[in-house]
């Protein structure tokens, strides 16, 4: 038992290294490890959204960061801005088309804390400025006009400030069937005009429904038929009235859009006419 107790009672394990260069390195190995656990709870990014804090960058004011976003459509949330960031919008896919491509921009309601510009060969031209924005605004852009430069303001007080909007980039030339919300045919029951912003909210009573995405258009109980809302540019004089249209759109930024609409009589008048031609790109049952 004595030896037994004496094997146990031996020289005791050495729980930290005796050289005090090793003890050095790892704690600068454990401060490595907790600010990189801090920087990555302040950034948070995909290639659609990018979500970050400038009080990681308070310490680095001066210098410019680089945001990539790989995307049609996303979001931009910068949280206490300080000093500047870059922002490259691009979408995922490099084409010679891209020299047709829009990029639009439209703040949150509350975005504040930063102006935003428009960078080329170092020369900044504002788009948007700290505060001045008006809520619902879009603001569009060439995509070989430049990048976005965000740049904070100096502020006494940088809490509650937050920078952010939603993106969508769209290729004029290129209409996709990922941006197309809705074909149908129906009138237009009423009509809300809204000069301020300069569009039109029109109610629609569907007569056919030819295709939708995202849920537009809702099959009403009461009257067994479709309705929904959709909106377009107040030039375009929208009235409601007698008379079929047919209503061709896409999502905006979460909101069903459509360009001016023919009437269904017209548009079936073009469409008879292409066809004759071999023109047609696809069909539609005018029926």
């Amino acid at each position: 038992m004595v030896g037994a107790v004496l094997a146990v009672r031996g020289p005791a394990r050495q729980l930290w290294p005796s050289s005090p260069l090793l003890l050095l390195l790892l704690l600068l190995l454990l401060l490595l490890l907790l600010l990189g656990t801090r920087a990555s709870a302040q950034y948070s990014s995909n290639m659609c959204n990018w979500k970050g804090s400038g009080l990681t960058h308070e310490a680095h004011k001066k210098d410019v960061e680089q945001v990539y976003l790989r995307c049609s459509e996303g979001s931009f949330e910068w949280m206490y801005p300080t000093g500047a960031l870059i922002i490259n919008l691009q979408p995922n896919i490099v084409s010679l088309s891209n020299k047709h491509l829009t990029i639009c921009i439209k703040p949150f309601k509350d975005s504040m804390g930063a102006n935003i510009y428009l960078e080329k060969n170092g020369e900044l031209k504002v788009l948007v400025g700290d505060g001045e924005h008006s809520p619902r605004k879009i603001y569009c852009f060439r995509f070989d006009q430049g990048a976005l430069f965000v740049e904070a303001t100096p502020q006494q007080d940088i809490s509650r400030k937050i920078t952010g909007f939603q993106y969508e980039l769209t290729n004029k030339r290129e209409v996709s069937d990922l941006h197309t919300v809705s074909v149908v045919r129906g009138s237009i029951r009423n009509v809300t005009n809204e000069p301020e912003q300069q569009e039109s909210i029109i109610d629609i009573h569907v007569s056919k429904l030819y295709r939708q995405k995202n849920k537009v258009f809702q099959l009403m109980e009461s009257s067994e038929s479709w309705q929904g809302q959709i909106k377009t540019l107040l030039e375009c004089g929208v009235k409601p009235g007698n008379g079929d249209f047919l209503f061709t759109g896409r999502m905006y930024f979460g909101e069903a859009r459509l360009s001016c609409a023919p009437r269904f009589k017209d548009f079936l008048r073009m469409y008879k006419d292409a066809e004759n031609r071999g023109l047609n790109p696809c069909e539609i049952g005018t029926a």
